[in-house]
């Protein structure tokens, strides 16, 4: 196969993406919150493959005529983003006025936070919480914690998306990239095993689910607090 052809697959690989999402809002129309959430982490899979495969038979190079960059944030916006604030709402999690208050601050932060040119840092992590309330909302919907709690959460986590805080890739950002990229793995792992069983209380994977959770969201910010040792230079 030539550099084009796989250019071209690596593309319509992603684009799969709006395929998946569809078939979760599909789920969380009918209130089938385990087999919408089971869509929403494959999508994630195919999110977090597509980009290693694009920069290895260079896209942008061999097929330009098709931004994966712009199909990827729409793809993302769907799956990341409106979905899961959708599912967040209709599900009940947030009732009253903090449900509306939440699906306004998700959508309206998310989609600016999307368009900021300063999103990525220079070492390819996050400036600010990445919008990734897939994974956020689908941890919320295995612990159920408060009403109190889940608003903090994502009034906090909106907060963020703005301001200088390091959140890691799990794959692009070098530093501590095996424990990152094992964890990544792991949530996913946890995440379909959650969804499996319906959040079935006392499954093994909601603790997987906060351990997991926890070292992604706070991993980048512990290098920020923790800089890296200079190398030596033989």
């Amino acid at each position: 196969m030539s550099d084009r052809l796989k250019a071209l697959s690596v593309h319509l690989f992603t684009a799969t993406g709006a395929v998946l999402s569809m078939f979760a809002m599909l789920a969380a129309v009918e209130g089938k919150w385990s087999l919408m959430f089971l869509w929403l982490v494959v999508a994630l899979i195919v999110d977090g493959v597509d980009g290693p495969l694009a920069r290895r038979y260079d896209t942008q190079k061999n097929w330009p005529t098709y931004d994966g960059v712009l199909m990827d944030l729409i793809i993302d916006y769907l799956t990341y983003v409106f979905i899961p604030a959708f599912a967040l709402f209709q599900s009940g999690l947030l009732s009253g006025w903090t449900g509306w208050l939440a699906i306004i601050v998700i959508c309206y932060g998310s989609v600016v936070y999307f368009a900021d040119t300063r999103m990525k840092t220079t070492d390819k992590s996050f400036a600010g919480f990445p919008a990734c309330w897939n994974m956020v909302v689908l941890t919320l919907f295995a612990v159920e914690p408060s009403q109190t709690v889940i608003l903090i959460l994502v009034v906090g986590l909106t907060v963020t998306m703005f301001t200088n805080l390091k959140f890691i890739h799990p794959t692009r950002t070098k530093r501590w990239r095996p424990l990152s990229l094992a964890m990544c793995v792991l949530w996913c792992a946890f995440a379909a095993q959650a969804a499996w069983v319906d959040f079935a209380e006392g499954s093994f994977a909601h603790w997987g689910l906060i351990i997991t959770s926890l070292y992604l969201v706070f991993a980048g910010i512990v290098q920020q607090m923790i800089p890296e040792a200079p190398r030596r230079v033989r």
